[in-house]
């Protein structure tokens, strides 16, 4: 599974053993998704980003916290695609062609990815273990499924670059907690100036990682 495989390769062991843990569990309450949909959606990023001994996974990097908030922007209002219609079904090279805001993929994704689990193993999503859910989700990525008028594909897709982007963009975003995704890929943050730093090659960078807000790991 390219999407997957891509995913859970940031947690290997070619990657810093120095990366940063955060063991603070989030008391967030969300505000768009329902308690169904917060199970599903925390199972199914556990397994995107997994936590191992090299970086924490994107539970404890606040990546499902990072989502519902997105939920509440002009981006998952569609407020920053072309959402008129026509819709006709097209090649990948003409982009996205659905009628349906990343609030609506969600919701429709969600809902359709459990009613197809249940069908098939009797089960919610979150209640099966983490091999049957990474069969499950390679399926979403690279078959046939669909949810209706949704590809279990593009659902897939919306999920785990939301689940990459929550686990490597700014912790002001409600992701990365404690910088953990920066650090395990040393990523040193947003410092304003490293102009002192560009032409020393091979040499490790001393200064620990930063955010905008100053907040360090």
């Amino acid at each position: 599974m390219q999407g997957l495989a891509g995913a859970a390769a940031l947690g290997s062991a070619t990657l810093p053993a120095r990366a940063a843990r955060s063991t603070e569990r989030s008391s967030y309450t969300p505000g768009f998704f329902s308690q169904p949909e917060w199970a599903f959606l925390h199972a199914a990023c556990d397994r995107l980003i997994p936590e191992d001994a090299v970086g924490p996974g994107a539970i404890a990097l606040g990546v499902p916290e990072f989502i519902d908030r997105q939920m509440e922007t002009p981006y998952a209002y569609g407020k920053l695609w072309y959402m008129q219609a026509p819709f006709v079904s097209g090649p990948d090279n003409l982009g996205y062609q659905l009628p349906f805001t990343p609030r609506d993929i969600y919701r429709k994704g969600i809902a359709g990815a459990e009613a197809f689990v249940k069908a098939k193993y009797g089960q919610s999503f979150h209640a099966l273990d983490a091999a049957t859910r990474d069969v499950i989700l390679q399926g979403f990525e690279t078959g046939d499924v669909r949810f209706g008028d949704l590809p279990a594909s593009v659902f897939f897709a919306q999920l785990l670059n939301n689940t990459m982007e929550g686990a490597f963009s700014d912790p002001i975003h409600g992701g990365n907690k404690g910088l953990g995704g920066w650090t395990t890929i040393g990523f040193p943050g947003a410092r304003a100036d490293f102009m002192d730093w560009v032409d020393q090659y091979g040499k490790e960078y001393p200064l620990g990682t930063v955010s905008i807000s100053g907040e360090t790991a």
